[in-house]
């Protein structure tokens, strides 16, 4: 018998994309043990490890990019808008390629985050597309103007390609602090999706040597790129707090604990911590608002999801929100003032791992 399969097509930009759909697809498989997932993303097999404990195949194909970023914050446009020209220019072969691969594994499902060349790919193989995100491509290099206007309405039209559709056949899961995605048809709101911690706050101090209160201990993660210039020297104002960093190529300070394990992620040491300290990402602040977990976040202008994850964050978690200014040169004391409340007061969802996977489950029974 046939085993139920789903390809699963991740955005190439950072880890965020890939660790927050490898956590969806790992609700899945623990629900549905007998499905086979296709992971199709250039991220690291050790990174969707993290988050899925069975098999997978790892399907490493790129067929969209993000953008091209020398870290976290720094975008390189001019190499973006040229790849992007590249992708459009080997569409019609790109397509081809999957849709015999989806073809040939007798794909059942594709579910998609969230490139933009998926509902092509889905139509073509004749295959259901269930995308999830809470921005799109389109919204972003729209915002940049010039020469990415002529991109942005040709990923709109990947997009939106076939108005009318069932949402059987395609629909679109839309995660929290979410822009209004108005390219696409059939919108599901859902809550907050993301890993879970392994540990508990004993066990996160016993295996790190963390002797701090929970009060004083930070979190600094600034996603998978990380950032070149994070001002480390300001942690020598605060002797008696406790930071816990990814970045390998932090200063070896007392009070700076360098996790190197790829194991561990940051939500694994979340529960041990008072606030996390990040920049703008989905991830992150899913993660954190989920374990209720205060964000201080440094703003960003030149990516417009930002605005909408500050306005998320703002609306449903305890958070500090710092400019550019206050974070790179001014001298941290945000660390020693209250945080802000969150302005709304009724709760957010936090189950939009289960609601996928409960709705893909469904899938499978109407199919069989």
């Amino acid at each position: 018998m046939q085993r139920p399969t789903i390809y699963i097509a991740i955005t190439n930009h950072g880890f965020g994309h890939a660790t927050r759909t490898a956590s969806v697809a790992a609700t899945i498989q623990k629900l549905l043990p007998e499905v086979l997932l296709i992971l199709t993303t250039t991220a690291p097999r050790w990174l969707l490890e993290c988050y899925i404990e069975g098999d997978f195949i790892h399907r490493q194909r790129a067929y969209d990019l993000g953008v091209v970023q020398a870290d976290s914050l720094t975008m390189d446009k001019p190499a973006t808008l040229e790849k992007l020209l590249e992708i459009q220019k080997k569409q019609k072969s790109i397509v081809a390629t999957e849709v015999d691969f989806i073809q040939q594994n007798r794909v059942d499902l594709i579910l998609g985050d969230i490139p933009f060349l998926t509902p092509i790919i889905a139509k073509q193989a004749n295959i259901p597309c269930w995308m999830i995100s809470n921005f799109s491509w389109d919204f972003i290099y729209r915002d940049w103007g010039c020469e990415f206007i002529a991109i942005a309405d040709w990923i709109s039209e990947c997009y939106g390609m076939y108005p009318g559709v069932t949402p059987e056949e395609y629909r679109t899961f839309r995660l929290p602090f979410h822009e209004p995605m108005q390219a696409f048809p059939n919108i599901t709101d859902i809550g907050l999706t993301g890993g879970s911690p392994r540990y508990s706050e004993t066990e996160i101090r016993a295996i790190w040597n963390i002797h701090t209160a929970k009060e004083k201990t930070i979190l600094l993660t600034f996603g998978g790129l990380g950032l070149q210039q994070i001002p480390y020297h300001n942690l020598k104002r605060f002797p008696d707090w406790q930071f816990i960093t990814f970045d390998a190529s932090a200063p070896d300070l007392p009070n700076l604990i360098k996790i190197a394990d790829k194991k561990c992620r940051p939500v694994d040491l979340m529960p041990a911590c008072s606030r996390v300290l990040s920049k703008p990402g989905f991830g992150t602040f899913s993660e954190a608002t989920k374990l209720d977990l205060p964000i201080v976040s440094v703003t960003r202008n030149d990516f417009a999801e930002a605005a909408f994850l500050i306005e998320g964050i703002s609306n449903y978690n305890q958070h500090q929100i710092l400019t550019p200014q206050e974070f790179f040169e001014g001298d941290w004391d945000f660390i020693n003032q209250p945080l802000q409340q969150p302005r709304k007061t009724e709760p957010i969802a936090k189950d939009g791992n289960e609601f996928i996977a409960k709705n893909v489950i469904n899938f499978f029974k109407s199919i069989n």
